[in-house]
């Protein structure tokens, strides 16, 4: 998880009260270029905080005095850390991704105890913004982010980056060396080509080559610092950097690995992962690094791998009663509880309530930064959020995305973080009528962003050739365009589910109110849970009238003839 960026606020408007726990938080995807359907290099991002407010960071590149120093507040606290050196020159940052379509993302997964609280003053929040601004690519990054803590050390716990560009997408992971320690231990993997990666806050990689520098790059110390805690004792090949600085508990599988588990089982179910790697039922097996996607993926398929809740596997969310009567994929927290002396957890999926923002950030080597850059951003959950196009070339936020519109601590209209927000706790509430509605608009307005990708970048190509800036400008007028009519029109469409779905009613198409039951599972439930205290008694059945007795006829007697009634007047 990340803080606002605090750099643009004052450091005492974000309390320390208000930080939210890392763990549990982020999740992240990579796609090496050999794996996307067009060739394009392809990271995601969920940024989950329950405090978290979502917005799209916009920094200007700048040009920087001799002597300029930054400042460095801490991402999750507000916290002023101190000061380190600037650049002479920074490039443009929007969000996540710079003007040379460098992108980084990242998950927390704390490590080891006794590795908390090292001596430094660069948090992992601030590495990735101030590599965005120094970096073009990804391996100038890495080596940005581990010259940063080399010099000033590092102040955070343990944290994955996914680290791409156009050509390459690395994962880095770091881990402070304890109380008192400056400097970190790290290790840094190149995804082979036609590969995919994730990472869930829990460090993933385990052994790596020493003596390949095209593929893996490390501290020089990451081993012998183990081997000085007593933590490892066999051959220098065989360490692994996961299982010594983050070893895999229970939770950690399911909370964690569970949430990779479901990208590579959707994305390649040839490799015939199955949850027995996830559900706690075989501890030592281990899901790998990368695996081998069994299509290409297109931008639109990542987005989908985004949007998960387990459906169709032994941990899907929506098959058991804390799902309701409406099969909702989402649990309140607290994550783990106890009842009756026995403990017990809620699954924790890659959709989740409490996202900020998340993007699907698309980077390619044929176009200029500024139009081959693509930051597929979303505020909210990303089950329910829409992915809109904003180019790394754009010179603004579109208004209802940028920093300072709005905040966490009070509703706005102006804000899409709220507007998505409202939306998405209306279709929480009936999640398996309202997530049809909300589906259908955001497969709408996003299909139209796809189709207009190539009209849009050809455009921009051509205005490129005579003038760059008129490029960024023309792309900064369509982001800001397609941002504004997202937010408009999810609007309507929050007000639309109100009307559709006011007071547990459903209007037709014709506009006609209609009474639908709870599934017969639910009443199920009622009856089991209540007993006799709804049951509407059975009504008596009225008692059968037995047929008369007719007087017996004598032979050559003839019978009675019935009494007539005379018709009324």
């Amino acid at each position: 998880m990340i803080r606002p960026l605090t750099k643009f606020l004052p450091a005492l408007a974000v309390s320390a009260g208000l930080a939210a726990p890392a763990a549990l938080a982020c999740t992240s995807l990579l796609v090496n270029k050999g794996a996307t359907a067009d060739g394009s290099t392809v990271i995601t991002y969920a940024a989950d905080s329950h405090e978290l407010y979502g917005e799209l960071y916009y920094t200007p590149a700048r040009r920087n005095p001799p002597g300029a120093m930054r400042d460095i507040i801490e991402w999750d606290t507000g916290k002023f850390l101190g000061r380190i050196k600037e650049a002479p020159v920074t490039y443009t940052v929007v969000g996540n991704m710079n003007e040379h379509q460098l992108t980084i993302g990242e998950s927390t997964f704390t490590g080891r105890k006794e590795l908390e609280g090292p001596a430094g003053i660069v948090d992992y929040g601030s590495l990735i913004y101030v590599a965005l601004e120094r970096a073009k690519t990804a391996r100038e990054a890495i080596k940005v982010m581990t010259d940063l803590v080399a010099e000033y050390g590092y102040a955070s716990t343990g944290e994955s980056f996914s680290i791409a560009d156009p050509k390459e997408a690395w994962i880095l992971e770091m881990i402070g060396k304890g109380t008192g320690q400056k400097g970190a231990v790290w290790v840094a993997r190149r995804l082979p080509e036609g590969y995919l990666s994730a990472h869930a806050n829990q460090a993933r990689i385990r052994q790596f080559p020493l003596n390949d520098a095209e593929n893996a790059l490390y501290s020089p110390d990451v081993i012998s610092f183990a081997r000085a805690k007593g933590w490892y004792t066999g051959a220098d090949k065989d360490f692994s950097f996961a299982d010594t600085y983050h070893p895999l508990d229970f939770e950690s599988v399911r909370f964690a690995e569970a949430r990779v588990w479901s990208i590579f089982r959707r994305a390649a179910p040839s490799a015939g992962l199955g949850p027995d790697y996830v559900d706690g039922s075989a501890p030592t097996k281990r899901l790998p690094l990368w695996v081998k996607p069994d299509k290409k993926l297109a931008v639109q398929d990542v987005m989908g791998l985004m949007r998960d809740h387990f459906e169709g596997t032994p941990l899907d969310m929506t098959k058991d009663v804390g799902a309701g009567p409406y099969a909702a994929p989402y649990r309140w927290r607290p994550m783990t509880w106890e009842v009756d002396g026995k403990r017990y957890l809620h699954e924790r999926a890659i959709s989740t309530q409490q996202t900020g923002f998340s993007f699907v950030a698309q980077m390619r080597s044929w176009m200029p930064g500024p139009i081959g850059g693509v930051l597929w951003f979303g505020v909210d959950d990303t089950s329910t959020t829409v992915y809109t196009p904003m180019y790394a070339g754009i010179r603004t936020a579109p208004k209802n995305l940028a920093t300072g519109v709005a905040n966490r601590g009070e509703f706005s209209w102006d804000s899409s973080f709220w507007v998505f927000n409202w939306v998405s706790n209306q279709a929480y509430a009936r999640w398996s009528d309202m997530s049809v509605d909300v589906q259908k608009t955001q497969g709408e307005l996003e299909g139209q962003f796809l189709a207009d990708q190539a009209d849009i970048e050809k455009a921009a190509l051509e205005l490129y050739k005579n003038s760059p800036e008129q490029a960024r400008t023309y792309l900064t007028a369509y982001s800001t365009q397609q941002g504004d009519k997202v937010h408009a029109r999810w609007r309507k469409l929050g007000e639309q589910l109100l009307v559709k779905y006011i007071d547990g009613n459903v209007r037709d198409e014709m506009g006609r109110v209609n009474h639908p039951k709870y599934p017969d599972f639910w009443y199920r439930y009622i009856v089991r849970d209540t007993g006799a205290r709804l049951a509407i008694p059975e009504e008596p059945k009225p008692a059968e009238a037995k047929p008369q007795a007719q007087p017996e006829v004598k032979p050559g007697q003839k019978a009675e003839p019935k009494p007539t009634v005379a018709p009324a007047p």
